[in-house]
């Protein structure tokens, strides 16, 4: 591979790596999660939720999978005593895609505001930065400590930056010999090429000095299309682990584009969107086409992280078509017993065989269950009208899903939760142990909260001090509390700003139970930095407006959620990393 280097490894033997587990799991705690992205949770809100009536749900179906330890249902995982609580391993923090940092120091309440915080820097790159910086705390290069950021472009470039002197420490280039980024195939999702989307993932554990994985889109001479996995090494950027795996699968269906009851993935009509996964040992991965169009079908897939080979393969919309696993570039959940995705658009078969599952095996449109290792459904939930919806671009994969800790009913009753929405404006909240499947005449879900957004979800929700955050489109950022198992279907609190397209995917940040702060990006133009007191959002405390050019960073980007690690923050744009701090 063609590969520019400005550092080289050391020798520096790793003393601290997560445990392998901590990387990937999630502990949940009373009032919050712990995990390797974060740290304790926050006090439980106060006003008391409500909604629709709780569903019933049928038997699951499907196999089983491996991979993974926890209570089934719980979620209950150990997190590795090693484990920095300032690393940024993945999209969103932690495998519940919660976007909380909860060991954040040094921005408070009382110093976040336009006369002591600001932009302090700006890390230059070759392209467009769709995927959310992460971070990795005191990592040991040519025999210094580092704090580093790692930054990837769809040019297909990787850069490690430190997070102190915001010198750039090594910058790798993903595009093979003789090949380019892919073109865009005139889809304005991704103006103007194709490199790395979606977000990678962090195994400070594998390697000799940890992993980043990433999915790269390159097209060659003769014009054919690529995307490989690659596994790059931590403090060189130096290719490890066998890798890059050129990505290809085949599928059992009738489905678009088949040929002879064979469903083949089509490189050149797929993208991978939707932030990586790792648990339990596999990277798991979903494809989207470009502007979802084309004869295309929903992949799901597994790669061995430690081999970068192929371990499962599953087609979702396998004898229809569409099935789209997008997300906004949310990544998938996992409560380290099972993976959670939702879909947008694409078939699903309204005929149901005895356990409830679509005959035909069609899902689009649809929060699912799957098992890890061997991927496969076990249980799902689509909405009444799923087929409508579908049929007018009205997806619900459009968002993410996010699991909540586990909540307690009035009637003492623990429930396993999680929480999805999409374009319908409609918050769908299911029990993780029976999610509703289908029903033509009713939502058999835990929850559905109508009314509560004022705009569809373009992007994924937080969660802190028992409060999920929302920030749909044409909407204001909205808390949610929690209470008896049950979101409000009120806000608490919401903030000033009205979101324009596609609205906001917040993130947290808090010392524990203390100091909570609502990040939100907006899009535009312009782009801003929105800051907000977790417990009252009507309280802004800053915006990168507020101090007029000094803390601009030029136009926003879509579906960009901010960072937040050892008193800062960063925000991905459209040439680079925009960093806020301490003036």
């Amino acid at each position: 591979m063609q590969r520019s280097q400005t550092r080289t490894s050391n020798s520096s033997a790793w003393s601290r790596v997560c445990e392998r587990l901590a990387i990937v799991a999630i502990a949940f705690v009373t009032a919050g999660f712990l995990s390797c992205g974060g740290g304790s949770g926050g006090t439980s809100g106060s006003a008391a939720g409500s909604g629709t009536t709780s569903g019933g749900g049928s038997t699951t179906g499907g196999g089983s999978g491996t991979g993974g330890t926890g209570s089934t249902g719980s979620g209950s995982m150990a997190i590795g005593t090693t484990a920095y609580a300032t690393d940024v391993l993945m999209h969103h923090n932690d495998l519940a895609r919660t976007g909380q940092m909860l060991a954040e120091t040094t921005l408070t309440l009382a110093n976040v505001n336009s006369a002591r915080f600001g932009k302090v820097a700006f890390l230059s790159a070759d392209g467009k930065v769709d995927a959310q910086p992460l971070f990795v705390t005191s990592l040991p290069i040519g025999g210094t400590s580092h704090d580093v950021v790692y930054v990837e472009t769809e040019h297909d470039s990787v850069y490690a930056y430190d997070a102190t002197t915001f010198a750039q420490l090594w910058t790798v280039s993903l595009i093979g010999s003789g090949e380019t980024p892919s073109d865009n195939f005139s889809c304005p999702d991704f103006t103007p090429e194709i490199g790395i989307t979606s977000t990678p993932v962090i195994d400070r554990n594998r390697g000799t000095n940890g992993a980043l994985y990433a999915v790269a889109m390159t097209k060659d001479s003769s014009g054919a299309y690529h995307h490989r996995l690659h596994a790059l090494d931590l403090t060189t950027g130096a290719e490890i682990l066998g890798g890059p795996t050129e990505i290809a699968a085949t599928y059992p269906g009738n489905g678009a584009g088949s040929v002879n009851g064979v469903i083949t993935f089509n490189p050149a009509l797929h993208t991978e969107r939707a932030a990586l996964t790792l648990v339990g040992g596999n990277i798991y991965m979903g494809w989207t086409s470009h502007c979802m169009a084309g004869a295309y079908t929903g992949w799901l897939m597994a790669y061995s992280a430690d081999t970068l080979k192929q371990t499962s393969v599953l087609n979702i919309t396998t004898n229809g078509s569409q099935g789209s696993i997008w997300m906004a570039g949310s990544g998938m959940a996992s409560d380290g017993t099972s993976l959670y995705v939702v879909d947008g658009n694409g078939t699903f078969d309204t005929t149901l065989n005895a356990q409830g599952f679509p005959v035909d095996g069609d899902l689009g449109n649809s929060l699912m269950k799957l098992s890890l290792g061997n991927l496969q459904v076990t249980d799902y939930f689509a909405m009444d009208n799923v087929v409508a919806e579908s049929n007018a671009d009205n997806d619900f994969g459009s968002g993410g899903v996010m699991l909540l800790p586990d909540q307690t009913t009035t009637g003492g009753v623990v429930k396993h939760l999680a929480v999805a929405a999409g374009k319908d404006n409609l918050i769908y909240v299911v029990d993780r142990d029976s999610m509703g499947k289908f029903s033509p005449t009713a939502n058999n879900n835990w929850q559905v909260l109508t009314g509560t957004l004022a705009g569809g979800i373009w992007g994924s929700p937080a969660y802190y001090g028992g409060v999920v955050y929302y920030g749909g489109w044409n909407d204001n950022l909205k808390a949610l509390p929690v209470s008896g198992a049950y979101l409000a279907t009120t806000a608490a609190s919401k903030s000033p700003t009205t979101f324009a397209y596609p609205g906001a995917t917040p993130a947290v940040s808090a010392n524990g139970t203390s100091n909570g702060i609502v990040w939100a990006a907006e899009n535009g133009t312009t782009g801003a930095l929105h800051a907000y007191d977790a417990s009252n959002l009507a309280h802004e405390l800053y915006n990168s407006n507020q101090a007029g050019t000094r803390d601009q960073w030029g136009a926003g980007n879509k579906f960009i959620t901010p960072m937040i690690a050892r008193g800062k923050v960063y925000v991905g744009a459209t040439n680079g990393v925009a960093v806020f701090g301490l003036l």
